[in-house]
C-alpha cells in the first residue's frame, strides 16, 4: 500500500510539472506564468515552546498559467481531464479566467507530551496524514469560486514518525515516545469547495504607494478526513498589492493559487496581513480517530477559529511570506490554546 501510494504522488507530481509546460495562451495573446509554492508550518515557530497539536506540515504545489480552453488537448492531459470535469462541474457559470492546482501535503498532529509512551486517553492522538490534491479556481472580475479534491491516507503509511524524528534529530530534541499509538491506515477524501470576493484596492489615508483590499469567504469541506463549514475574511496593507484572493497561506485560494488580472510589476512589492477563519466542524478524522476501526479518540468542539497575521515580499518573480496562527482550543480538555507559524516560498516561471 506504502509503494503504491509513493508511485501515485509520483505520477501526480509529474503530471503536474507536464502540464505546467503546455501551452495554454490567454484570449489576449499574453500568458500568466505557472507558480511554484513550498509551504513549511511548525509549531517551533510559534514562538511559545510548545510541540503538540498541529506540531509540523509542509506543502508542495504547482499552479498553472491560466487557461483559455480548458476541454482543449494542448491544455489538460487525458489522464487529468476526468478529475478536471468533476471540478469544473461545479463551476458551471462562464468566467473570465481558470487555472488548475495540483498539491502534495504532508500534515503531523501530536499530544502534548512526548516524552510518555503511555496511551494518554485525554489528549488528542498521535496522527499523520499525507494528501494529494487537484484544485480548480474560477474568476469573474471580483469574484471567485474554488475547488480542491485531495485523496490520501491517514495512519503509518504517511510516515509522520519518521518527518517527525528526523526533524527533532536534526534539531537535536527528544524523539516523541507515543507513536505506537497513532491512527490505522486508512485511505482519505476530502472535497474542498470555497467561494470569495475581493473588496477593490483603495488608497490607504490617501498614499500614493500604500493601499489596502478586504477578501471574504465562506464554503465547507466535506469527507471522511474533514467535514466543516466555515466563513471568514483577510484584510491586506501593502505596496503594490496583487489583485488575487489573498496571501494567507493556509487558505486554498492563498499565495499564488488563484488566477490574476494584472501580473506582477517585476519590482518589489510587499504588503501585511491579517486573517479570520471560523469552523463548524462536524468530522476531524486527527480528533475523531479512525472511521471504520476502534482507535484514540478525544471529544472535540464543535466551534473552532484562526487568527491568523503575517507578512509578504515579492522580489523579480520570487515571493517569501511568514505568518503566525493562534487557533482556538479544538477538543475538551485541551491544555492550550494552539500556536503555530508558517513559511511559504514561491517562484513564477
Amino acid at each position: 500500500m506504502q509503494f503504491a501510494f509513493g508511485a501515485l504522488t509520483l505520477v501526480i507530481v509529474l503530471a503536474a510539472l507536464s502540464f505546467s509546460a503546455q501551452a495554454c495562451h490567454l484570449p489576449n495573446g499574453e500568458r500568466t506564468p505557472p507558480v511554484l509554492n513550498i509551504r513549511l508550518d511548525n509549531d517551533a515557530l510559534g514562538f511559545d515552546g510548545q510541540d503538540r497539536g498541529y506540531t509540523s506540515g509542509f506543502e508542495f504545489g504547482w499552479m498553472s498559467a491560466n487557461l483559455e480552453r480548458v476541454h482543449d488537448a494542448d491544455c489538460v492531459p487525458r489522464g487529468l481531464q476526468s478529475v478536471h470535469d468533476f471540478l469544473e462541474a461545479l463551476h458551471p457559470q462562464d468566467y473570465d479566467q481558470r487555472n488548475f492546482l495540483f498539491t502534495l501535503t504532508q500534515a503531523i498532529y501530536t499530544p502534548s507530551d512526548g516524552e510518555t509512551p503511555a496511551l494518554m486517553p485525554r489528549d488528542r492522538p498521535y496522527a499523520a496524514v499525507l494528501l494529494l490534491g487537484a484544485g480548480y479556481n474560477a474568476r469573474k472580475g471580483e469574484r471567485l469560486r474554488t475547488t480542491q479534491l485531495r485523496i490520501g491516507m491517514v495512519g503509518p503509511s504517511a510516515r509522520g514518525q519518521e518527518v517527525q524524528d528526523g526533524i527533532h534529530r536534526l534539531i537535536g530534541v527528544k524523539q516523541w515516545q507515543g507513536w505506537r499509538h497513532q491512527l490505522h491506515d486508512e485511505p482519505v477524501l476530502q472535497v474542498v469547495h470555497e467561494r470569495l470576493q475581493r473588496y477593490g484596492q483603495r488608497p490607504f489615508w490617501g498614499s500614493r504607494f500604500w493601499s489596502w483590499d478586504l477578501v471574504s469567504h465562506y464554503g465547507g469541506s466535506v469527507g471522511n478526513y474533514l467535514t466543516h463549514a466555515n466563513l471568514g475574511a483577510e484584510w491586506r496593507l501593502g505596496r503594490g498589492l496583487p489583485d488575487d484572493f489573498g496571501s494567507d497561506p493556509l487558505r486554498p485560494s492563498g499565495e499564488n493559487t488563484a488566477p490574476v488580472l494584472r501580473p506582477p510589476s517585476g519590482g518589489w512589492e510587499g504588503h501585511f496581513f491579517t486573517s479570520v477563519d471560523v469552523r463548524a466542524v462536524a468530522w476531524n478524522i486527527s480528533l475523531d480517530g479512525n472511521t471504520w476501526k476502534d482507535s484514540h479518540s478525544v471529544d472535540k468542539r464543535p466551534l473552532v477559529a484562526d487568527l491568523g497575521v503575517g507578512a509578504s515580499l515579492s522580489v523579480r518573480g520570487w515571493k517569501v511570506a511568514v505568518a503566525h496562527y493562534w487557533r482556538t482550543r479544538e477538543f475538551r480538555g485541551q491544555e492550550a490554546h494552539p500556536m503555530f507559524g508558517s513559511i511559504t516560498a514561491s517562484r513564477r516561471f
